[in-house]
């Protein structure tokens, strides 16, 4: 738990959610929020000089917050994608943040970050759909379980970056005369410039699979206005993110992530659902309290899981 020392009433905590796509910061003292920022993420700790790119992205969200504010943080909690994979980098990264804050850190995989401030520390399932896919699930006797999550090349059905990537093959196709016309086409060459610059545009950032999540929102907006061959895909993806979920064990999950943020695909998610005999519960927090929890308690139930420094 907290140290002694420190009173949880006045102690400021640095919650971080760092993404693929975004990061998100949090300043609270005694669980009362001082300030939040938000800026770009990082590839994630498992990929190359993971780290140090995860430190700028955290550094540049940081830094927007007053002086004052900076130099009074007590406890700092990371929840950050990569983690499971690239552990070593995730202990570099305690010991780079530390030496900018100078207070404890405490890294955790995001998606276990969202679980615990989904269920505050307690038992249940959640899936976080976002550029990345995967479903945590905590039980009574606190054995963790995880279910996808395995990265854009072997797993992570469903996501965003599967959306956007179906979404372009699909435009491809149709360039190519192979498949059906879509309006994504023009989504698509208003991103790259054209249809043929598409597998530079994927690439030319370092971050394939980041790019590839940027095109999801247009294929999950073009299913709302019922473009076929978006709708096939969106339907495709809530189905093997229930295909997910209901591996678990569960009858109920919690849903968050990017994807869930649009209206239409989490009423998609919440129908793929119920065709598997499940239903989605509201979450008492979201990640940032996850990361929160983390840096003040050493009692939860995947506390091996923590990197701490």
């Amino acid at each position: 738990m907290l140290d002694a020392e420190q009173n949880p009433a006045t102690t400021v905590v640095l919650a971080i959610d760092l993404g693929k796509t975004s990061c998100r910061a949090r300043l609270t003292r005694g669980g009362v929020t001082i300030a939040e920022e938000r800026g770009a993420g990082a590839p994630g700790l498992a990929d190359h000089d993971g780290a140090r790119l995860a430190l700028n992205a955290i550094d540049e969200v940081v830094s927007r917050f007053t002086p004052a504010d900076r130099q009074r943080i007590d406890r700092v909690g990371i929840g950050a994608a990569g983690v499971e994979a690239g552990r070593h980098a995730a202990r570099e990264l305690t010991g780079l943040v530390r030496h900018v804050v100078d207070a404890p850190v405490a890294v955790i995989n995001d998606a276990l970050a969202a679980h615990a401030g989904a269920f505050d520390g307690e038992p249940g399932a959640i899936l976080i759909a976002g550029t990345g896919a995967i479903v945590f699930v905590v039980n009574e006797a606190g054995q963790l379980r995880q279910i996808d999550g395995w990265g854009p090349w072997l797993g992570d059905d469903g996501s965003g970056q599967w959306i956007g990537r179906r979404g372009l093959r699909a435009v491809l196709r149709a360039h190519d005369g192979r498949g059906e016309a879509t309006a994504l086409s023009e989504d698509a060459v208003a991103l790259a410039g054209g249809v043929e610059r598409l597998p530079l545009w994927v690439s030319e950032a370092g971050a394939p699979a980041r790019q590839l999540g940027m095109f999801a929102p247009a294929v999950i907006t073009h299913a709302e206005h019922g473009d076929a061959v978006a709708m096939k895909i969106v339907t495709d993806a809530t189905a093997l993110l229930a295909a997910s979920c209901a591996a678990s064990g569960n009858v109920t999950v919690c849903v968050s992530g990017g994807l869930a943020e649009h209206p239409f695909f989490a009423a998609s998610i919440s129908d793929a659902l119920d065709a598997v005999g499940m239903r989605a519960i509201p979450a008492r927090g979201d990640a940032l309290d996850g990361s929160a929890l983390i840096a003040v308690r050493d009692d939860l139930p995947y506390e091996e899981r923590i990197v701490r420094g």
